[in-house]
């Protein structure tokens, strides 16, 4: 059977949790497992999270999926309900929403007391300059007094654009986010995302909402894991399917890119971009054998990768990994021109998927 293994490192994702908790002691957690918990399976790691105040996810399915696997914490839909059918649906499975715009609060509006009675909290998205979701500031202040008035808590949030760098625009987003809070208080808040927890800990404030940080990969481009504290949850490995010798000036891959300088022996790998695997990689690519890296050659294809096994001594059946502890995953999307946070997401459903 052709081996292509991603592994849940439980263990790992409860340290990540707990560094959280020391960052941010007096804030409750909202963990962010939108997104099939960032490309890691979200089955697979709510019972790693499951001291976490609450859940973050984007669409009412993923909510839903977290209500059939048996978990009653709170839910945060972060873009709130798509359409008014999904109100009731909300309501009764006790789901919070995000409020972005006008249509939303009309929604909510229409199930004013059911909503309440069920003690759910409505968070009203502030567009401080990112520009995506949420009301601008002169508006609202009005949303969240009238919300308030009408009997419903109310949560403050906002995004940071550029959390992970020191841009003029943050300053500004922080004005706009005190200003808010302090005239319509009282009132709960919620700014901070994975870079912004270790950033800013004067902002921590009722909820922190940590992502990337909870699986190991780093939401900074100058600081890595280990400079964090933290460690990587999802190891990604497939094995050595084949062993080729070829002589210098014999060529690898699809578009005959790379040309041995020299005799060499290959080693094919049943991985590729039909399995999540980047297929770019402007820059040199790595992956790991027994903790030493190793070169990739020529080509990414759908189903498999060359490498220089040139000295290795490799065997059929050899576990390589793609991305883990050893070749992390930021350093795979550095080469690749993108972020660890894009090769997570975008895993396919071909690897099997382990618990640790």
């Amino acid at each position: 059977m052709r081996q292509a293994t991603v592994y849940i490192d439980s263990a790992a994702l409860q340290y990540n949790l707990n560094r959280v908790k020391q960052l941010a002691p007096t804030a409750k957690i909202v963990s962010m497992v939108k997104a099939n918990a960032y490309g890691h399976g979200v089955k697979d790691c709510l019972a790693a999270l499951k001291d976490s105040d609450a859940f973050g996810v984007a669409c009412l399915e993923e909510a839903l999926e977290i209500r059939d696997l048996g978990y009653l914490q709170p839910i945060t839909l972060i873009e709130g309900i798509f359409s008014s059918d999904e109100m009731q649906i909300v309501i009764d499975q006790k789901i919070e929403c995000v409020v972005h715009h006008q249509q939303q609060l009309d929604w909510l509006m229409a199930h004013k007391d059911a909503y309440i009675a069920q003690n759910l909290k409505v968070w009203v998205k502030l567009n401080s300059g990112m520009n995506r979701l949420g009301f601008k500031i002169h508006e609202i202040k009005d949303v969240i007094n009238t919300l308030k008035a009408e009997g419903f808590t109310c949560v403050l949030a906002m995004h940071f654009a550029n959390a992970d760098a020191d841009h003029p625009l943050n300053d500004e987003q922080i004005r706009q986010f005190l200003e808010v809070k302090n005239d319509c208080a009282p009132l709960m808040g919620s700014c901070c995302n994975s870079a912004a927890i270790y950033k800013y800990p004067e902002l921590h404030f009722d909820y922190v909402r940590p992502g990337i940080m909870l699986y190991g990969a780093t939401p900074f481009a100058d600081r890595s894991v280990a400079d964090l504290d933290l460690k990587p949850v999802m190891t990604f490995t497939a094995e050595v399917i084949a062993l080729n010798d070829i002589q210098a000036g014999e060529h690898v891959g699809y578009g005959s890119t790379f040309t041995a300088e020299k005799d060499m022996t290959l080693a094919i790998v049943s991985i590729g971009y039909g399995d999540g695997y980047p297929r770019a990689f402007p820059k040199q690519n790595y992956v790991a054998i027994n903790s030493q890296q190793v070169r990739l050659v020529g080509r990414v294809a759908m189903d498999m990768i060359a490498i220089d096994a040139t000295g290795l001594n490799l065997q059929l059946g050899t576990e390589v990994e793609l991305w883990g502890k050893t070749r992390l995953v930021d350093d795979v999307a550095e080469a690749n021109g993108t972020i660890g946070y894009e090769l997570l997401c975008r895993m396919s459903s071909r690897p099997v998927r382990i618990p640790q």
